[in-house]
């Protein structure tokens, strides 16, 4: 907002117009007077307007079709009426059709400037807000997740519809697929975009102070507890908390988790009181969580409140028609990183070895090999000798059946394990490729219990 922010005052009564403004001028305002709500609805129309201060009772066009008017003009321009005090449902009706404030003739300068500079000030917080969110979402938003294959497409049409919501989401996939992109995604595309996004890799953390990392600590609770320390949940309140790999958290940790999942509350270790918060969480893992709960290592109730929403990322080798997109993204992201590099595209050559590699380290994988080729290519093309030695060498994953006749079962075993080692020990989706249900795959792998 300008310097000087400016208002116009339209009163029937020109005098009295001329008065405020000459006040409000006084005060660093540009304020211009007019006697005409015709004449000022053409200049709301054609010239910048920070504010709007309106007389109700006015003839030709009424303060409230002014009002009307120049929300639809600029909906973020506050209006403050004007109105004698016989007026006063008129100057409520206002309110309800959004005018920030009525004051009530006769009133003095100070009371004007008192809500006129509220009104500024709160109208250039929403704009600083909305900016924001619009910047969030550029840079970390649905539009940065690159993929049109129908895999890709089914996740994120399910993230799109849920991003504006509070609900918990779980993030499913193998390492590298994006699961962190996603996570920041919905928080930009969610109420909560403007608050802080606060993300921890739960197997990066030590035990011992995961805890701690997460629901803070006081002074000296426990050895080198040297201050006061808020924690994560704290730091994230209201906005979203992202519990990467939470299939590494402990179950006496889980516990504690889904107590201030519950609650809305957290104690920090070694506190006597606790804190309220209000965040929405994200989880994610690369593990079959329903496996892990099956072996008693992860509780089923704290799974039955992170997955209220989940959303399966594909693998690169299930979205093959995704690699020519996302090389170029990756060739554009690192020339933006090293711009004195030739490099402009991958040769065709070095294309086709890309669409060729399984990829087992996913979107992290690429990216990687990409970058590579760009510091590494000595013209315009990086070809294959620019890409890494295990995509040149296309280690692509097999079976690898042993010459010798085996019984049919051996056979089944042996793919099975495998397909499910390929698809990152995830049962039920090894299952949905392999075209058979649960009971019989877990009958292929020897196992005892089906997965329900």
């Amino acid at each position: 907002m300008p310097d000087q922010p400016r208002v116009v005052i339209v009163d029937d009564r020109l005098e009295m117009a001329e008065t405020l403004a000459d006040g409000l001028g006084d005060h660093g305002y540009d304020a211009v007077a007019m006697a005409s709500s015709r004449h000022a609805l053409e200049m709301l129309g054609k010239e910048r307007v920070d504010a709007l201060i309106t007389d109700l009772r006015m003839p030709d066009l009424d303060g409230l079709e002014l009002l009307s008017a120049s929300k639809r003009l600029d909906p973020a321009r506050p209006v403050i009426v004007m109105t004698a005090f016989g007026a006063i449902d008129s100057a409520i009706e206002s309110i309800r059709r959004g005018a920030y404030h009525y004051l009530t003739k006769p009133f003095k300068l100070e009371e004007l400037l008192l809500f006129l500079d509220r009104a500024l000030d709160d109208s250039r917080v929403r704009s600083e807000a909305a900016a924001l969110k619009a910047t969030l979402r550029e840079r970390f938003g649905f539009g940065t997740v690159r993929g049109s294959s129908p895999s890709m497409r089914r996740a994120l049409d399910m993230a799109e519809r849920v991003a504006a919501t509070d609900v918990p989401v779980l993030l499913l996939g193998e390492t590298g697929t994006g699961k962190s992109l996603f996570a920041r995604a919905l928080h930009a595309a969610s109420g909560r975009a403007s608050r802080p996004f606060v993300a921890v890799n739960c197997a990066a953390v030590p035990e011992a102070l995961l805890e701690s990392e997460l629901f803070g600590h006081v002074k000296g609770a426990f050895t080198g507890a040297t201050a006061d320390r808020p924690g994560l949940f704290v730091e994230a309140n209201q906005g979203t908390l992202f519990l990467d790999e939470i299939g590494e958290m402990t179950p006496a940790l889980q516990a504690k988790l889904l107590r201030a999942i519950e609650s809305r509350v957290v104690r920090p270790v070694g506190a006597s009181s606790e804190t309220a918060v209000d965040v929405r969480l994200i989880a994610a893992t690369h593990q079959d969580l329903r496996e892990l709960v099956r072996n008693g290592s992860f509780r089923e109730d704290l799974l039955y409140r992170l997955e209220v929403v989940s959303i399966e990322l594909p693998p690169l080798r299930e979205r093959r028609e995704d690699l020519p997109e996302l090389a170029e993204h990756f060739v554009r992201e690192a020339r933006a990183r090293h711009p004195h590099s030739p490099v402009q595209r991958l040769s065709a050559q070095a294309m086709a070895w890309v669409l060729d590699h399984d990829w087992p380290g996913n979107l992290r994988e690429l990216s990687h090999a990409i970058e590579r080729a760009v510091v590494l290519g000595k013209s315009a093309e990086a070809g294959i000798e620019d890409l890494p030695v295990a995509v040149r060498e296309r280690t692509r994953p097999a079976p690898g059946l042993p010459g010798e006749i085996l019984p049919i079962r051996a056979v089944q075993r042996r793919y099975a394990a495998w397909a499910l080692e390929q698809l990152g020990g995830h049962r039920g989706r090894t299952a949905e490729r392999l075209g058979v249900d649960a009971k019989t795959l877990a009958k292929w792998l020897g196992s005892s219990e089906p997965e329900k």
